[in-house]
């Protein structure tokens, strides 16, 4: 075994020897698009790493990398895990006191940003005085210019450092709903571990082609599109951003065999019905659809439309994806995640701490899982016992051994006595023919202590109501659970993963309301 096979940053190395002509990056943040083959992508993700060295940086120093979705953010990101530098994806929706907390938290020593994907982000960096500081155009004063300091590195005179078991690859920071951002420590091996069981177990195949439109920041754009691409020799088109008119016309453009997102992007391309029924996707296989509630309504919809199976998917930063179809060919009943993927252990814990077989908190254990958190020793005793991650998230377990996501465990709410999932409200709302998205969340009650309340987004068009959603809801659902308060909104607050933003919808509500109290 050599050094470059425990190193993250080869993963795709094989490939591009194998497939060097392949198209392996086509970029659609510019015009015309960039068009990137394997062997290029290759060449200069050895010549980052190299121009990592050059500039004075060391293996294991930390790099923040600030950038929107372009396929520099790829090679820069894989490029400094070849040097053995932690690369460290920053949200770049965050605001500027977090962006500050991570680069002091993280103890980064340098960054590499792209100036126009946040207004202060050149501004926060120069305030900490990192002491490298490189910049895609336009080039702040001082700065290191990527692209000439790029061409002038000699790659071939790079000489990968030894991974040692353990080491960190990268440090991703979770989106901080529930406080300051987390940074979650991922090894080399478990992520190599990830993309080669994932390749044994549900192959690419080099002719694949998927469509990325989430943030390359996000870990599940890495773990379920450009790491299992790339490394089988793929390709993977690259939207700057979400909009449903344009992600619909790449698919069909680029004759995509799969892409992913959230329930709300998939709701807002079947809206554009007259554009949906013109295009055709003849390579067309497998929709992900993930992070959000998920109706049986809404995935028949799209299968239908698009004429490609849809894949409920849970995943998470701390844990990578532990639940998969099966691989017996046993169809995944509808609203349910899947079942244990192959060398990977779950289990269910009750309120009481006793396993169950049925219902409570999900526990994983994987290479994949992470190390523990940075610089957080009291979050690593309460989320990590012997190798298992408590993931905070409440599933059941039908008879059949399938798991199903009910919601986070903070979600959860008692009204009057009656324990809420908002999760079950929301999927209730989303049945509702005219309504697009929903969110619910727990707001002051002056006889049941807390109720809930949603907000909702609606089809144009449409003539429903309050009251009408209302009586929806309590003709289909159980009464104590019903929304008090339904506010129709154009769009719901969203973080820059693509979810909602429970805090910010929560806001909402409370302003909405104000002075007149449920």
């Amino acid at each position: 075994m050599t050094k470059t096979d425990i190193n993250l940053g080869y993963f795709n190395a094989a490939a591009a020897r194998a497939f060097p002509e392949n198209t392996a990056l086509i970029d659609l943040s510019r015009s015309p698009e960039k068009i990137v083959s394997h062997g290029e992508l290759d060449l200069r993700m050895t010549s980052v790493a190299k121009l990592l060295y050059d500039v004075g940086l060391q293996a294991g120093d930390r790099l923040l990398l600030a950038m929107s979705n372009r396929f520099e953010f790829i090679e820069i990101f894989f490029g400094a895990i070849r040097a053995g530098i932690v690369p460290i994806p920053l949200n770049i929706k965050l605001g500027a006191e977090t962006i500050s907390f991570i680069i002091e938290d993280s103890g980064c020593r340098g960054a590499i940003v792209e100036p126009a994907c946040h207004t202060q982000i050149v501004e926060i960096i120069e305030k900490h005085n990192l002491d490298t500081r490189i910049a895609v155009e336009p080039v702040p004063k001082g700065w290191h210019d990527y692209d000439a300091a790029l061409s002038a590195v000699e790659p071939d005179k790079f000489v990968p450092p030894t991974i040692s078991s353990g080491q960190i690859a990268f440090l991703p920071y979770t989106s901080g709903s529930t406080g300051r951002p987390k940074g979650v420590l991922l090894t080399h091996e478990g992520m190599l571990w990830g993309i080669r069981t994932a390749q044994e177990h549900w192959p690419c195949k080099p002719t694949d082609c998927t469509l990325v439109a989430g943030p390359l920041f996000h870990k599940n754009a890495m773990r379920v599109s450009i790491k299992p691409k790339l490394h089988a020799g793929a390709s993977a088109v690259i939207l700057p951003k979400f909009e449903p008119r344009i992600m619909l016309q790449a698919l069909a453009d680029y004759k995509c065999t799969d892409t992913g997102g959230v329930p709300a992007m998939y709701r807002m391309m079947l809206a554009e019905d007259e554009l949906l029924g013109n295009l055709k996707f003849p390579n067309l296989e497998c929709l992900e659809m993930g992070s959000a509630v998920v109706g049986a309504d809404l995935l028949n919809a799209v299968e239908q439309g698009f004429g490609a199976d849809v894949e409920e998917a849970y995943g998470l930063t701390e844990g990578g994806g532990p639940l998969r179809k099966p691989l017996d060919g046993r169809v995944v009943p509808r609203g349910s995640c899947g079942v244990p993927a192959p060398e990977v252990a779950v289990k269910l814990v009750g309120e009481d701490g006793q396993d169950s077989n049925s219902h409570g908190e999900f526990w994983v254990k994987s290479p994949a899982v992470l190390s523990g958190y940075n610089n957080r020793p009291d979050l690593n005793e309460e989320r990590l016992t012997d190798g298992w991650l408590h993931t905070g998230d409440i599933f059941r377990k039908d008879e059949d051994g399938f798991f199903y996501f009910m919601g986070r465990i903070d979600d959860q709410f008692s009204c009057g006595g009656e324990n809420i999932y908002p999760k079950e409200v929301e999927l209730l709302l989303v049945q509702h023919p005219d309504i697009i998205d929903a969110v619910v969340m727990p707001i002051a009650h002056e006889v049941k202590g807390l109720a809930p309340a949603a907000l909702v987004t609606v089809k144009s068009g449409s003539n429903s109501t309050e009251d009408k959603i209302k009586a929806f809801t309590l003709e289909h659902g159980a009464a104590y659970a019903h929304p008090r308060r339904v506010i129709i909104v154009d769009a719901l607050p969203v973080g820059g993963t693509g979810k909602v933003d429970r805090p910010a919808a929560k806001k909402i509500i409370e302003d909405t309301i104000a002075g007149n109290p449920l």
